[in-house]
């Protein structure tokens, strides 16, 4: 869709927008047909089975077309686009409800280069994918025989299709007619179309993609129940502790006020009272910080918001629906970026707001349009469906630009007007107060290393499941986990930076706000390692594209849980510090 000549830039941004919502057209887009109506068979993708996100059109091996009238077909939704989805008309003539005995559609003239391009598809274990109705579809190109030696290709397509009433609810390919590949010879590719009757109600159709057996796995509970212990634990231990602990806190400086000057003096004082004229002192480089707690305040919204609509929609059942649904709601909720990143800014006393927030509204697209930049252009070498088109690198940059800055920057002034005033409990010295040396294990560094070790032990159960699901086919939809998931990372993360940062305070450090960040941030490293784990173990991928994609998505997603948390960390953190401050009177 263009903007017509002028029409304004938001109004062309919003209509851009649009394109992320599925559009309804008719027949396949309706899922319902009359008797004898055409059933479009689509073509989508083929690739090495292993390496699922190294895919190519169906027609780069050299398959022949059916004779039908070719249909074109237009990606529909940005998340289609980027995904790779290449649906192309196969040609063969199917009618709802009609029966094809076996027929030949279409004949393959084998000469050397198209056997030898068959013969590295087989090789390699290549699968294709279709679609009918919406339906997934998956066969095998062809088998080699057990001296791999010779190799056979499939050839005739046997579809079993159910439907109820008058919509499609089933869909089954048996790959026959097994041939061996011989040079100068002709190859006739057949296929036949079996109608049956289902009880399947259309609204389950998809439920037999989906894998109860792997998702719910005992295993799975007892990982959300080992980590709602741990939860438990933690809350109780950090509830002791402090409580305890900031009780004699506060009843050893109760005590120290009814001391004369002298005796203060000459008194033993330590612990976090000291630091009260620093604690709230900005933090160093406050436009990166403030721009990257606003990043995380809004990831940590588009994971919220994104996994309720997943949990009410079953956006599995569309092409591409999660991440059109994910840039939609990213795109939305600028205004939390804005107003979180901007109002803490302004706390900080920054005069540059306006650079802040465009650091603040680009950190995470160019970051993940950088890496999708650098990958684009293997892909672009390798000739694969991955590679994005250049139509929809224009939308994406003008989605960033004329709806992510636009409400970013709304964001921003209602957050500096609202809560931009640095009300703290306790004044700032003029002087900074010199840290003292406290033990090696106080040390910021350890305590960031450290904290990431607990968030990560109550995720990496869950980060198995979503590997799984994105790098292998397997289809996600226990969301429900997710939430419980993420409402414990949220927990565990907040309770180890408050402790982290009880322990700095009481070092008398001061510089609790990018180590509180930082310390649930590295949670993003425990989880980059285990994905090399995963790939070496877990998975048989191979090859530049596949493994540039893998570690380049994976650091991405690494980064951004990292942003998250520590925006997490940060937020609870900075709540009890201005509590403990609040309750203990400062001279």
């Amino acid at each position: 869709m263009r903007p017509r000549p002028g029409v304004p830039g938001v109004a062309a941004a919003a209509a851009l927008l649009l394109l992320l919502l599925p559009r309804a057209r008719a027949d396949e887009h309706e899922h319902t047909y009359q008797d004898k109506e055409e059933v479009v068979l689509w073509m989508n993708t083929v690739g090495p089975y292993h390496n699922r996100q190294e895919t190519y059109k169906y027609f780069s091996l050299p398959f022949c077309v059916g004779s039908k009238k070719s249909i074109s077909h237009y990606h529909e939704t940005l998340g289609e686009a980027l995904q790779g989805v290449e649906l192309e008309f196969s040609g063969l003539d199917i009618k709802f409800k009609d029966d094809v005995m076996p027929a030949t559609y279409c004949e393959i003239d084998l000469d050397k280069e198209k056997r030898d391009a068959f013969v590295y598809a087989i090789k390699n274990h290549y699968w294709y994918q279709m679609y009918i109705d919406d339906l997934p579809i998956w066969g095998i190109v062809g088998e080699a025989d057990e001296n791999g030696e010779d190799y056979y290709l499939w050839t005739y397509k046997k579809l079993e299709i159910g439907f109820n009433g008058n919509r499609i609810v089933d869909v089954n390919l048996t790959s026959e007619g097994k041939v061996k590949l011989v040079p100068n010879t002709k190859i006739q590719m057949s296929y036949s179309v079996k109608w049956k009757k289902s009880d399947v109600k259309f609204e389950d159709r998809f439920d037999k993609y989906l894998d109860p057996s792997f998702f719910q796995h005992r295993i799975h509970w007892f990982s959300i129940f080992n980590s709602f212990m741990m939860v438990i634990f933690l809350v109780g231990l950090v509830s002791m502790i402090l409580m305890r602990t900031l009780r004699k806190d506060y009843a050893r400086y109760s005590k120290e006020e009814e001391m004369d000057d002298m005796d203060r003096d000459l008194g033993d004082e330590y612990g976090w009272k000291q630091v009260h004229g620093d604690v709230f002192r900005p933090s160093s480089h406050p436009l990166i910080f403030s721009s990257l707690i606003g990043s995380g305040c809004q990831i940590f919204a588009v994971s919220l918001i994104v996994i309720i609509v997943a949990m009410i929609e079953d956006l599995y059942t569309e092409r591409g629906s999660m991440l059109s649904t994910a840039i939609f709601v990213y795109a939305a909720t600028s205004p939390v970026n804005g107003y979180f990143g901007g109002s803490l800014y302004a706390r900080q006393g920054g005069r540059r707001w306006i650079k802040q927030m465009f650091i603040g509204a680009f950190l995470i697209p160019a970051m993940v349009c950088g890496t999708a930049f650098f990958i684009n252009f293997i892909a672009i070498y390798y000739h694969a469906s991955r590679a994005i088109p250049f139509g929809t690198m224009v939308a994406v940059c003008c989605i960033c630009f004329f709806v992510i800055l636009p409400l970013n920057l709304v964001g921003t002034i209602l957050g500096r007007n609202l809560s931009g005033q640095p009300n703290f409990p306790c004044r700032v010295n003029a002087v900074p107060r010199p840290i003292p040396e406290k033990k090696w294990f106080m040390e910021p560094a350890v305590i960031v290393c450290l904290g990431g070790i607990l968030p990560f032990g109550s995720i990496f159960i869950e980060m198995y499941f979503i590997f799984t699901s994105f790098w292998a086919y397997k289809i996600y939809y226990v969301y429900g986990f997710m939430m419980l998931v993420l409402v414990i990372l949220c927990i565990v993360t907040v309770c180890v930076t408050i402790v982290c940062t009880y322990f700095l305070l009481n070092a008398e450090d001061y510089r609790w706000q990018w180590t509180s960040f930082l310390s649930a941030a590295s949670t993003a490293i425990y989880v980059y390692m285990y994905s090399f784990y995963y790939y070496f173990f877990k998975t048989k991928m191979y090859g530049l594209f596949q493994t540039s994609f893998y570690f380049g998505y994976m650091a991405v997603f690494s980064t951004a849980l990292g942003i998250m948390c520590g925006a997490i960390g940060y937020m609870g953190t900075s709540a009890f510090v201005r509590k403990i401050y609040t309750n203990v009177k400062i001279d």
